[in-house]
């Protein structure tokens, strides 16, 4: 408004001071065809004018008209966009709220126009997932991989959620080449790493397990208990594979190859214990569980010995019934008698060994020996005393 004000002010100093500066009004001819157009200076002058304020306004007023237009245009254009906003915070929350059909239409719906389409689709799969819908779950990962972003704007977390996926359903070849692709991040990420050992474990690739074990251990965030189940799978799968394509010598080269450190592990010990004793080769595997059987064995290594399928166990009960003739009130010793002898199926002696070790004061027994000790009377014919002792087993 004040230029306006300035550009009026300005034209009439023009037509007041014009008359002095020229002694002559003048005069302008314009000629277009047949038509002319005839004006003095001072009244052409005062028509640019006239028509330049004239333009200057009609830009004002148009320019307050786009503004109006873009403004409108603007919500007639984003108002898919909100509203694939709105259905993907629903379908967080209906996600979180375990309704998981409803999160997977709401999400799946928000996901073209959604700023957040990858995560979307994750969470549409994972919740197809949780309804096992297993041909829904691979619609949307392959719209993931068809929906292509650099891991720098989503992060690992997405590729690890995709590999979960695929490995729900049994898809390995998908899960693998996501690994490969992001191999270089397992010695960075945690996740990744069991990620690939779990699927190495599926592919029967046990010595690239057992090499990947060495980074596990490493990982503060990996339990003990976790690694050990590993380690169990690895090294027991591994130990059966040799025996099975090669011979005993082989399986025991292989045993030998492994550093110290390693052999002393229990997990691994008992994996080449399994593997021996189910190959009945009886004093590769004396040799390594006299020793300490011969010491003060821990509880927790006598309940590993009464898993192993031992078929002649002679030199280990003698042993273990050298420890109770110095202490034949302890239930440690007389509940690994009683296994040994089921074993070895000395029946009278396993139900000697865990008489005595139920009429000990407390229950210092539990269900696994209630089972073997019924399983030694009824290899003996006494089946009431048996059947009792599996409805005590069934009632705890």
């Amino acid at each position: 408004m004040k230029r306006l004000i300035i550009y009026i002010l300005l034209f009439f100093a023009a037509v007041a001071i014009s008359p002095i500066l020229i002694g002559e009004k003048g005069y302008v001819l314009v000629a277009m065809g047949d038509y002319t157009f005839e004006s003095t200076v001072v009244a052409g002058s005062i028509m640019l004018l006239v028509i330049f304020i004239a333009l200057l306004f009609s830009l004002k007023v148009l320019r307050g008209s786009l503004n109006l237009g873009f403004g409108t245009w603007h919500k007639i254009t984003f108002a898919g966009r909100r509203r694939a906003q709105r259905n993907f915070n629903k379908g967080i929350a209906s996600y979180i709220l375990e309704d998981y059909q409803q999160a997977e239409h709401l999400l799946a719906k928000s996901a073209e126009l959604s700023p957040c389409t990858n995560t979307a689709y994750l969470l549409a799969a994972s919740s197809a997932e949780k309804q096992h819908l297993s041909s829904n779950i691979q619609h949307y990962l392959n719209l993931i991989i068809d929906y292509k972003t650099s891991i720098k704007d989503l992060g690992l977390d997405s590729v690890l959620v995709r590999i979960k996926l695929l490995m729900a359903q049994k898809k390995y070849t998908g899960a693998r080449a996501l690994i490969d692709e992001y191999h270089k991040h397992i010695g960075h990420d945690v996740r990744l790493l069991a990620l690939e050992i779990d699927l190495c474990l599926i592919e029967q690739r046990y010595p690239s397990v057992i090499e990947l074990l060495n980074s596990a251990r490493k990982q503060k965030a990996l339990s003990e208990t976790q690694i050990i189940t590993w380690e169990d799978q690895a090294f027991y799968q591994q130990f059966s594979a040799v025996i099975k394509a090669k011979d005993q010598n082989a399986l025991a080269s292989e045993w030998q190859s492994l550093p110290r450190k390693v052999k002393q592990r229990e997990s691994v010990l008992f994996a080449y214990c399994q593997v021996l004793a189910q190959n009945n080769i009886v004093e590769p595997l004396n040799d390594i569980l006299l020793a300490p059987l011969k010491k003060e064995a821990s509880e927790a290594f006598l309940h590993r010995v009464r898993t192993l399928p031992l078929q002649k166990p002679d030199a280990l009960i003698a042993v273990v019934q050298k420890h109770l003739h110095k202490n034949q009130h302890s239930a440690k010793w007389l509940s690994s008698l009683g296994h040994l002898a089921a074993a070895g199926q000395q029946w009278q002696m396993a139900e000697k060994a865990f008489s005595s070790l139920t009429n000990l004061d407390g229950e210092q027994y539990d269900q696994t020996d209630l089972t073997a000790f019924a399983q030694a009377l009824s290899a003996q014919g006494n089946l009431l005393a048996a059947n009792q002792l599996y409805v005590k087993i069934l009632s705890k």
